[in-house]
């Protein structure tokens, strides 16, 4: 924590700012995940005498000569003191001697500051440091060896205390001041939004207390600044470091930029908008590092005047962030990087903190730091998890690479290729699931993965872009193996290929990410997750990993419930057997509902198929009716297009599919749009995937066929039907096209605000009782 007296600083941050130079280069990378490296400390740790001291923790303080004083703590990985022995543990794959300079640079400055550390402590006037790189898939170490006195070790310490002195100095002043506006900050509106000052105080509540909110508020309630500004207010209170707002798509982290922006405007406050690297890289051509790229070339040289001229600025937007980076001839993505360790509120994408190698969740534990996380559309959390600790590999892209035979690959690809045969011969079904993770089978992933590191850490070898992309899901794979417990599934799914082989994709798919998700939760101060669809809250704790003691919040809606009419057709089943009886009634229902209201509507469908012969139908029998359509494989153009139809007065229909980029974070007030008709459920499709799940959930939580497909199939539908009530001024109409909408069951999922004021059923007196599948 930083204080007016001193400011506390993590001896890894500290060389991260001081001793890191020359090129960006992750040719000697991608490193041991997490749990390798874990691992590798402990066989290097067991291999000690029984004295050897692990993980030591060090601190001591550095005093200016103008009475600055600068805090440096950290914990140095092994002790021998009958040798007077510190050692630091890397562990690493390939040939060491392929490692960049700058790397082991970085490397020895760690140990250099643990070794002052240590004197200090134990009052040392000599002492041995090992720098000790430990080989993962060899499992063998490479000692590198120094002895230095005490007082050599304390220059060194000082040399990089005094070059970050002065940025300790400011970053203190910044906290002071971005405090002490917090602390004045007054809401910017004149009035809250309804129910949004409710939901406000229970987020105020949650951030006092510690503790993790999950609330649920409709569409319309202003959840963004509802959320914002009341963790923003208690900051100072709580002595939060920092706040990640974190969201599942694009247009959800623009909402959460457009409400800071008025928030920034009186306050100090540093926001930072955290970008994927496919969208921030100006060269996708280009390899990371200083011979291919020339934003990577002396990145580290360069980065000091470019992040002075970051923090001129407190919005550090994407634009922004490129505008600078290329000021200063550095790569914007990894400016964002850089410069995460020094915002205030971070916006960014779910998997910044989520992730096994999440940046902010891995920030905020090297630093230590107390963390406010606001997760957004919170009920894409348990899809958006899965897909995280899931990893999938094609033996169809294996067999691609050993057509290529690129050099020194070749023989591990062909074994990797042998196992995977093995196991497609005992495949009698399309899909097989497994008890476990074929041992043979990762064991040849794992001699292929060592053998492509070892290969691509030998200029001037160059992987391929599609040997590249499968080493780096190879890892991935690894990686998740790792993690395989009795929340995931191994299964392999076989398909034809297109030379008339069989080929074998293995999957280990992850099913119920709470184990991964808890020490997330866990991590922070306090966690806010809030959506218009979170209902039912135990599917959400079940899956999610929330803490024990996580507080459920109902807002009621701001809006009046005849301001919406919902409708349901009961006449209409859109089950998949009966989809093509239900084209001829859809078609006539939204020709119908528009020609007795002209406006703009939207049409949602489960899938691209059901959508075209919908509107196949539409166009043959109700020409009349103006339409456009989403289209498979939309870009950003196509769809800002799209909704640019949506105008004020406009008239038409556009059709959409359900989940997909138009079901929600998009907003349409007023006569930009009037109705919507929600065709199916939005169940997931039957298939034996989803088959396993349902499964595995009624084994689990006995709820099996509610967890795989009923609630995320409501959540799409309610998702969907938010678009169509923005504003208390707002007036719409909802068909919900199936019968089963009125089953119970399903009426007990749907907004309580909702007032169903009439049936469509024609012809047909009883709405029907068939079963939900």
């Amino acid at each position: 924590m930083t204080t007016a007296a001193d400011y506390t600083v993590a001896v890894r941050a500290l060389c991260d700012f001081t001793a890191k130079r020359g090129d960006l280069d992750l040719r000697f990378t991608p490193s041991p995940s997490a749990e390798e490296g874990i691992e590798g400390h402990a066989r290097v740790a067991a291999r000690r005498e029984a004295h050897y001291q692990r993980e030591i923790s060090l601190s001591g303080l550095y005093r200016s000569a103008s009475g600055h004083r600068l805090r440096v703590r950290g914990r140095a990985d092994g002790y021998d003191p009958r040798r007077q022995r510190l050692e630091e543990i890397k562990t690493h794959r390939g040939d060491l001697a392929r490692q960049p300079e700058n790397h082991r640079h970085l490397h020895w400055a760690q140990l250099h500051l643990y070794g002052w550390l240590l004197c200090e402590a134990h009052e040392l006037e000599t002492l041995e440091l090992a720098l000790v790189y430990f080989d993962v898939a060899r499992q063998v170490e490479t000692p590198l060896v120094q002895r230095m006195s005490r007082a050599a070790l304390y220059d060194v310490f000082v040399t990089h205390c005094e070059a970050f002195l002065d940025w300790a100095l400011r970053e203190t002043a910044h906290r002071e001041a971005r405090d002490r506006a917090l602390e004045t900050l007054r809401f910017p509106f004149a009035d809250w939004q309804g129910e949004q000052r409710a939901l406000a105080e229970n987020v105020y509540k949650a951030a006092s207390t510690g503790r993790c909110l999950l609330a649920q508020a409709p569409t319309g309630t202003g959840k963004t600044l509802g959320t914002l500004f009341p963790m923003l207010k208690a900051m100072p209170r709580q002595r939060l470091d920092g706040l990640c707002y974190l969201a599942a798509k694009t247009p959800g982290r623009q909402l959460a930029l457009d409400a800071l922006a008025p928030l920034v405007a009186p306050t100090p406050l540093r926001v930072l908008e955290l970008t994927a690297r496919d969208k921030a890289c100006e060269h996708p051509d280009r390899a990371c590092h200083g011979e291919s790229c020339p934003l990577a070339a002396g990145f580290f040289d360069k980065l000091p005047a470019a992040r002075r001229a970051v923090i001129e600025h407190g919005w550090w937007d994407r634009a922004r962030l490129r505008e600078i980076a290329l000021a200063h001839d550095v790569c914007p993505y990894y400016l964002g990087q850089e410069m995460a360790r020094w915002s205030d509120v971070s916006v960014a994408d779910y998997h910044y903190y989520f992730d096994t190698g999440g940046l902010l969740h891995a920030l905020s534990q090297a630093n230590d730091w107390r963390l406010g996380v606001l997760v957004d559309e919170a009920h894409n959390l348990v899809e958006r998890a899965r897909d995280m600790y899931s990893a999938t590999l094609d033996q169809g892209d294996l067999r691609a690479l050993i057509r290529e035979k690129p050099a020194g690959v070749t023989a591990a690809l062909k074994q990797l290729n042998r196992e995977w045969n093995a196991l497609g011969r005992e495949c009698e079904a399309e899909h097989c699931p497994l008890p476990e993770i074929p041992g043979d089978w990762l064991s040849a992933l794992h001699r292929l993965i060592g053998t492509i590191g070892q290969v691509a850490s030998e200029p001037p070898y160059t992987l391929s872009p599609t040997l590249q992309r499968f080493y780096f899901d190879a890892l991935k794979m690894a990686r998740i193996a790792e993690r395989f417990d009795r929340h995931f599934v191994c299964d392999i799914t076989l398909r034809q290929g297109a030379r008339g082989l069989r080929h074998a994709r293995l999957s280990l798919r992850n099913l119920v990410p709470a184990s991964m998700l808890a020490p997330r939760f866990a991590a922070a101060h306090a966690s806010v997750l809030f959506s218009a669809t979170l209902t039912p809250s135990r599917y959400q704790r079940d899956l999610l990993g929330l803490p024990g003691d996580s507080v459920w919040q109902e807002v009621d809606s701001p809006f009046a419930s005849d301001q919406l009419e919902v409708r349901i057709a009961r006449h209409i089943s859109t089950r998949f057997h009966e989809r093509q009886a239900s084209l001829t009634p859809i078609a006539a229902l939204i020709a119908e509902t528009y020609a007795r209201r002209p406006g703009n509507y939207l049409a949602f469908f489960s899938s691209f198929a059901y959508l075209e012969d919908v509107v196949a139908q539409l166009r043959e029998h109700h020409p009349e009716v103006p339409h456009w359509q989403q289209s498979r494989g939309m870009d950003e153009a196509a769809r800002h297009a799209f909704l640019a139809r949506f105008t004020p007065h406009g008239q038409g229909v556009g059709f959409a599919v359900l989940g997909g980029a138009f079901g929600e974070g998009i907003d349409l007030p007023g006569e930009r749009l009037v109705g919507a008709f929600i065709a199916t459920l939005g169940l997931p499709q039957v298939n034996p995937v989803n088959e396993q799940r349902r499964r595995f959930m009624q084994t689990m939580f006995g709820a099996g066929y509610d967890y795989a497909y009923l609630y995320p199939g409501i959540q799409k539908v309610i998702q969907a039907a938010g678009r169509v009530i923005r504003g208390r001024e707002d007036r719409g109409t909802i068909h919900l096209i199936d019968d089963r909408f009125d089953q119970p069951r399903v009426r007990a999922l749907l907004p309580r605000w909702w007032r169903i004021t009439s049936s469509v059923d024609e012809g047909n007196s009883q709405p029907r009782q068939a079963p939900l599948g």
